[in-house]
């Protein structure tokens, strides 16, 4: 199978689960609503408090709304590409698929081993990640770029309240973002690889029109603020250990992502 096949079968997974494997913003039965009660790790006062420290989105016809545009138009160069199909796998950010996204990075192949102690941390930091983003979202809206040019395609299936929805902040950029953070934690050695990957997963919302610059910055900005809270729970901890430990036996078999080749060949290209 060449590269280009092997990211097709990943796009149209990504794709068929793209309404389940998003933030809420995108998910048609989306209710904005006040802070709700965590089912991760943190409170709803302290989600609030995370959000609240999030700066307003670009005030429309600013100088850096006008860059963030002036950019988001330059990345429909890459439509079709190796990297817009990567962009595409990305799109799924659920646990335990999402996870996969750090197979080349970790040098594991996820799955290839029972880690629901691994699934159950990561769903309580997406969880903790969505619930923030989404209250960011409530507070003022900016459109997707997807949005604001109905001729963009993304690269994603979306409804059209999808395609309306709040762009700021990116939701997927928190939750990668916070995934990264917590394979560093996970796995220190590879913490630099692993932050990479949940940077590129960030960068691919721009690649897929879904995005603004600014909104993937404050989307990585707000992820690292939720781990840290969440990093200082109790019982954090010890999830980390078990996890750790479930992460080890995946590696132990020995398995890894076949399609690392692939991976690394899309995130050389260029971007715009």
């Amino acid at each position: 199978m060449n590269r280009r096949g092997a990211f097709i079968i990943a796009a149209v997974a990504a794709g068929l689960s793209a309404c389940a494997g998003t933030p809420a913003a995108l998910r048609p039965q989306a209710v904005q609503a006040a802070a709700p009660e965590a089912k991760g790790y943190l409170t709803g006062p302290l989600i609030q408090a995370l959000a609240d420290a999030v700066p307003p989105s670009p005030v429309a016809g600013s100088p850096t709304d006008l860059a963030d545009k002036a950019r988001s138009a330059q990345f429909r160069t890459l439509e079709d590409s190796d990297r817009w199909l990567l962009a595409t796998a990305h799109a799924e950010l659920r646990p335990p698929l999402a996870l996969q996204h750090f197979d080349c990075a970790l040098g594991v192949r996820l799955g290839s081993a029972t880690t629901p102690n691994l699934n159950r941390l990561m769903q309580r930091l997406f969880d903790d990640s969505d619930a923030a983003a989404e209250l960011v979202k409530a507070r003022g809206f900016r459109a997707r770029p997807v949005g604001d040019d109905p001729e963009r395609r993304p690269c994603q299936r979306v409804s059209e309240a999808g395609r309306r929805s709040a762009s700021y902040p990116s939701g997927s950029s928190t939750v990668a973002t916070v995934y990264g953070e917590a394979f560093a934690a996970l796995e220190p050695q590879r913490a630099t690889e692993a932050r990479r990957t949940a940077h590129e997963m960030g960068l691919s919302r721009l690649v897929c029109g879904m995005h603004y610059p600014s909104d993937v910055a404050a989307g990585e900005t707000l992820g690292k603020a939720v781990f840290e809270a969440a990093a200082a729970t109790p019982g954090f901890d010890a999830d980390l250990v078990a996890a750790r430990a479930e992460l080890a036996a995946a590696r132990a078999t020995g398995l890894t992502s076949p399609g690392c080749a692939s991976e690394r060949l899309a995130l050389a290209t260029p971007l715009p």
